[in-house]
């Protein structure tokens, strides 16, 4: 299921505290990204959505505090949209993505090559 840009801010958060309550997400917004720290009521709205329809976190109650944590990987969610942005806007076609990025000079040949490089590693050790 797609997650709103507000949402994927919430989750990218959480993917970096591991386990936290809603406290722990507006603190960190405030001290690690320089946001103003946002209503606790806006937060906890986003990660209720997030657990309760979306299921990408679970949580576990401490009498009324809320103790979040993901229940999908940051490598899985990434995996996921990178996968619904090939089929969505390059026919399903990884090399049309590549080509794509090269073209518009987004990935340089060179870069290219070390990605290669790393293609043929992970090759060797499976």
């Amino acid at each position: 299921m797609k997650l709103t840009r507000a949402e994927e801010e919430i989750m990218q958060i959480i993917w970096e505290l591991g386990r936290c309550t809603v406290s722990d997400i507006r603190n960190y917004m405030e001290t690690e990204m320089g946001m103003k720290k946002p209503p606790h009521s806006s937060v906890s709205t986003i990660v209720r959505i997030l657990d309760d329809k979306k299921g990408y976190l679970g949580h576990k109650a401490y009498g009324r505090t809320y103790e979040y944590f993901p229940l999908i990987s940051k490598k899985e969610y990434s995996k996921n949209s990178l996968t619904k942005l090939v089929n969505d806007y390059f026919d399903g076609s990884m090399n049309s993505l590549v080509s794509f990025m090269v073209k518009e000079n987004d990935l340089k040949t060179s870069e290219l090559g070390e990605l290669l490089d790393q293609l043929d590693e992970a090759d060797e050790d499976e």
